[in-house]
């Protein structure tokens, strides 16, 4: 299995930016299409839908021993990562690869069961709105797959960080919160926690997991105050000193230069060189 991208299906197409030094550690990203739109989460009107293929987004960052990667994982309406990957590459460390997987074309509900790109499917996006449980669960699995396909290849799971935008920032800390492994960290753009009524019990027990949260004030397809109760269960969850929620004044549901400024930095404290 070891070097195998075919044992790992999000691997097959995904983009990958290798490091231009020896790699030492790994991110991967969860993203859809470009920093500004997530067509999945803006299911209602033409408008909405451009913005949400930006927006489901993902980034998962992972980093190993003497090997660097960056992972990245895009949304469903994200068939094309090239806007997120040429984001990304500006704020990439030399000794980190990045990996951008895309997400699978699923049925939304929140889009009338069109087919798009998408980690698992959208009911609603409001606080009380059904949940994908097994979608999500089965996302999340497979991002497990590629911590462990990293990990025969070298990366183990505490240099590796896990990031995303949107729906796929959701994913990643489902994934982060769940994994079995102590991960470098989260990276969560602009999102929620899926299934949070289900927290503590599926909590794996790393308490000390560092989490970067980032969100526009401006938001209006993923409110801040999602944001802002997503902060407060985590913190419930794991130490509340290992959390960092950061708003950005004017930002709607996209990203920013100082967002980007601040998701490098967090990336460079916990995936350093070695």
């Amino acid at each position: 299995m070891c070097g195998n991208n075919m044992s790992v299906p999000l691997l097959t197409n995904a983009v990958t930016v290798s490091g231009t030094e020896k790699e030492t550690a790994v991110k991967v990203n969860h993203y859809c299409s470009t920093p500004a739109a997530c067509d999945v989460c803006g299911s209602i009107g033409r408008q909405k839908l451009l913005k949400a293929e930006d927006e489901l987004n993902g980034l998962k960052y992972r980093a190993v021993g003497n090997k660097n990667l960056i992972q990245n994982v895009h949304d469903p309406r994200l068939g094309r990562s090239h806007g997120w990957t040429e984001t990304l590459t500006e704020i990439q460390p030399p000794y980190v690869k990045f990996i951008c997987p895309h997400a699978p074309a699923i049925p939304v509900t929140l889009n009338k069961n069109a087919i798009m790109p998408a980690w698992f499917d959208l009911m609603g996006l409001s606080h009380d709105s059904p949940e994908d449980e097994a979608g999500i669960k089965k996302a999340a699995e497979n991002i497990k797959a590629i911590i462990e396909h990293e990990a025969k290849n070298g990366i183990p799971p505490h240099r590796i960080i896990l990031g995303g935008f949107s729906q796929g920032g959701a994913l990643s800390l489902y994934t982060a919160l769940t994994c079995q492994h102590q991960l470098a960290g989260v990276v969560a753009l602009s999102c929620w926690l899926p299934l949070h009524k289900s927290f503590p019990s599926a909590f794996s027990g790393h308490k000390y997991l560092p989490i970067l949260q980032c969100h526009g004030e401006m938001d209006f397809m993923i409110p801040l105050g999602f944001g802002d109760m997503t902060s407060k269960k985590i913190q419930s969850i794991v130490d509340p000193q290992m959390v960092s929620f950061k708003s950005y004044a004017g930002l709607p549901h996209s990203s920013s230069p100082q967002e980007m400024a601040d998701v490098k930095e967090f990336i460079e404290k916990y995936l350093p060189r070695i």
